[in-house]
């Protein structure tokens, strides 16, 4: 059989399409389109991979899943039965992680907000850190650790791309001096980890040398100031595992590896926030064309409001019923929320004859599409799961009314 998109649990064989175990004309037969498919063997295979290469190049590397990339419970689990941690931004994640079982050990939280709530649910459960965004919320997270008696682990994130960029702290030395004075007054909290998030979708060595320069720079200005720490951590950022294979992943740790020696980057441990390379390529859409419009222009049945741009997803698109044919004519894909926005792809390569009702895969759709999702007067689709031969269905917008509270 013939990978499709680059995948190995989607491929082809004659004019059949099998996901994992499964033909398309099965799940197509008993399921109306659109309909999001999750490969569960896919997101242990990437976790696998992830894992073996990292673990190989670093003793004391941990692993926390990013909960934002896609919060289904049934994809969480995957992840907790596979031994990742998770990494939390948000109070109805945090919920769903300590109702999963997620240890609390393994569990860090952070973002540009943390609420009252969210900060008290963490220490009552110690989790491992905090992560803040504004040296202020030192001062609640100390606060609130009082009350429980107990010192919360926390890291700092450092703005990572300066001026362009809202998220993390810029270690001048006024800053530093104020957290100097903050550590005095806060007795139950502990500095012990600096965090620095480039960007996403990181394809290429430079970007996580520039990441590792971030680091490098800001634990020097913090060093000078007498503030050391113990721990790093790189965040995400890692494109789909279709798009960083095995090979080009083996490298990126090797450099990483190199850099971090390079800059003399010294710590106890290295902590990743992978989310996007664990399930991205293991989500896709079957849709199928309900218009063909003028100048090689077709429409499917799901748009941006469910597929966003803002998911930055590698889409890959497939005419499933006519997969044997060439797919080299330049077509425009747009999406069903009436407006000229809503596009998916323009002159992407596709199949000669555009039909009404052919259905179509829209590959790389597992991260950040529910998260970015903004629902317009449309129904969610139905999801399902699929491992082997077995099709479960892990969401119905018919009885699961919202995906997003726990």
């Amino acid at each position: 059989m013939k990978k499709i998109a680059g995948n190995p649990l989607i491929k082809k064989e004659n004019d059949n399409v099998f996901l994992d175990s499964i033909p398309l004309n099965e799940i197509i037969k008993k399921f109306k389109t659109p309909v999001l498919i999750f490969l569960e063997k896919r997101i242990r295979n990437n976790i696998e991979t992830f894992y073996n290469v990292f673990n190989s190049e670093f003793r004391n590397f941990q692993c926390f899943y990013s909960f934002k990339a896609n919060f289904l419970p049934e994809i969480c689990k995957i992840i907790l039965s596979e031994g990742i941690g998770a990494e939390i931004v948000g109070l109805p994640e945090l919920k769903l992680a300590l109702k999963l079982g997620f240890p609390c050990d393994k569990i860090i939280i952070g973002g540009p907000y943390l609420s009252k709530e969210l900060i008290e649910l963490s220490i009552r459960n110690k989790v491992k850190e905090m992560i803040i965004y504004d040296i202020e919320d030192l001062k609640k997270i100390n606060k609130i650790s009082q009350k429980y008696n107990h010192i919360q682990d926390v890291c700092m994130r450092v703005n990572s791309q300066k001026f362009d960029s809202k998220l993390g702290i810029n270690f001048t030395e006024k800053k530093i001096s104020e957290i100097k004075n903050l550590l005095r007054d806060c007795q139950n909290i502990r500095i012990n980890s600096v965090l620095s998030h480039y960007t996403t979708q990181m394809n290429d060595i430079t970007q996580f040398r520039n990441n590792i320069k971030t680091i490098a720079v800001n634990l020097k200005l913090l060093s000078d100031g007498d503030i050391h720490i113990d721990n790093i951590n790189l965040g995400g950022g890692f494109p789909e595992a279709t798009v960083m294979p095995q090979e080009q992943l083996k490298n990126i740790a090797k450099e990483i590896k190199k850099a971090l020696a390079q800059f003399e980057v010294k710590f106890k441990k290295i902590y990743f926030e992978p989310g996007r390379y664990f399930i991205g390529d293991a989500g896709l859409f079957i849709s199928k064309i309900v218009k063909v419009g003028d100048n090689r222009w077709i429409f499917l049945n799901i748009g941006n409001h469910i597929c966003p741009k803002f998911a930055r997803c590698s889409l890959r698109f497939y005419n499933a019923s006519q997969i044997n044919r060439p797919h080299k004519y330049k077509t425009s894909i747009a999406g069903i929320i009436p407006t000229d926005q809503d596009v998916l792809a323009k002159d992407y390569f596709f199949t000669e004859n555009l039909i009404k009702g052919d259905k179509v895969l829209v590959t790389n759709t597992g991260a950040y599409c529910l998260t970015f999702s903004n629902r317009f007067p449309y129904k969610f689709p139905k999801i399902l799961l699929i491992n082997n031969s077995e099709v479960k269905e892990i969401f119905n917008p018919e009885t699961d009314k919202d995906i997003s509270i726990y």
